[in-house]
């Protein structure tokens, strides 16, 4: 599915004290930089607002003047796009995940003239939509003839006009419309990656981030492995291992390997081995105590 996505990043932030809202941290990772995660597969990715570094390349504009509101970016960005749909993020969506982003775009891809997100209390969330370009370049045209500019209009003048499908969240991702509007919303986001059941993805994803690769990574077979390595050898071997595994695969893929593929072939035979290595220690233990005896 060919679209481009636009991504409103040059708010005020008033109710946070007018920071640099999209460069705030969740999980040590830019709020931007986790909205440019979930839609990796935009044709071109336009940023409405200042300049800043982000984790991919992505181009820049900037309404004129700047500080006109929603609808005033969105028009900026929409001049940018070429793609036939067009999804609209707003820059500060921690939780926003690629099968949300998927659901909306295949939603859009049908009849009407988009899709859009509807939060657990049963609003919804323009900045969290796809939509058809060319249902959006009418209506913003019909509305900056009708009032002047696009300055400081409200995004309903434009949604009112528009025939949208409904996405609601799912329980996978029930997040996925969180926004971080206030320092609170901002500490329960941090709070929320830290939980049990979220540290572990959250910290996967980040490091893949960091250093610059995308490949599937099944953890659990790697936390078994790891496992293996420290009870069948010694707890130090574990860290090692899983290195070690990790190199033969980028070797595996630099090869033409499947890069999960490889990845998952390397854990069995060094899980493997860490068994068999387990069982060589068993038997000597079980054969000198039968000596012993």
């Amino acid at each position: 599915m060919i679209f481009d996505a636009v991504i409103l990043a040059g708010g005020g932030a008033h109710r946070l004290g007018g920071v640099d809202k999209p460069a705030l941290s969740v999980g040590a990772r830019a709020l931007l930089d986790r909205v440019l995660d979930a839609c990796p597969d935009a044709r071109t990715t336009v940023v409405v607002g200042d300049r800043r570094p982000t984790a991919r390349p992505v181009r820049w504009t900037r309404e004129t003047p700047p500080g006109g509101g929603p609808l005033a970016a969105l028009g900026a960005g929409l001049h940018e796009t070429t793609a036939p749909l067009v999804l609209v993020l707003s820059a500060d969506l921690p939780f926003l995940d690629r099968p949300t982003v998927r659901a909306l775009l295949d939603a859009a891809d049908g009849d009407g003239d988009g899709a859009v997100l509807r939060d657990p209390d049963g609003r919804d969330q323009p900045l969290v939509a796809a939509y058809r370009a060319e249902a959006l370049r009418r209506e913003i045209a019909l509305l900056a003839t009708e009032h002047g500019s696009l300055r400081d209009l409200p995004l309903r003048a434009l949604t009112a006009e528009l025939e949208l499908t409904l996405v609601s969240v799912t329980e996978r991702a029930p997040l996925a419309s969180f926004d971080c509007d206030t320092w609170e919303d901002l500490a329960a986001a941090r709070a929320r990656i830290r939980e049990h059941g979220n540290v572990l993805d959250e910290w996967m994803t980040a490091v893949k981030n960091e250093l610059g690769i995308d490949v599937a990574v099944d953890t659990k077979t790697l936390l078994d492995l790891a496992r293996d390595a420290a009870h069948g050898v010694a707890r130090p071997a574990a860290p090692l291992t899983t290195f070690l595994v990790g190199y033969a695969a980028a070797r595996a893929a630099a090869s033409g390997a499947d890069p999960a593929q490889a990845v998952a072939e390397a854990s069995r035979k060094a899980a493997d081995l860490a068994l068999r290595w387990a069982a060589e220690a068993e038997a000597d233990a079980d054969a000198q105590k039968g000596g012993s005896g």
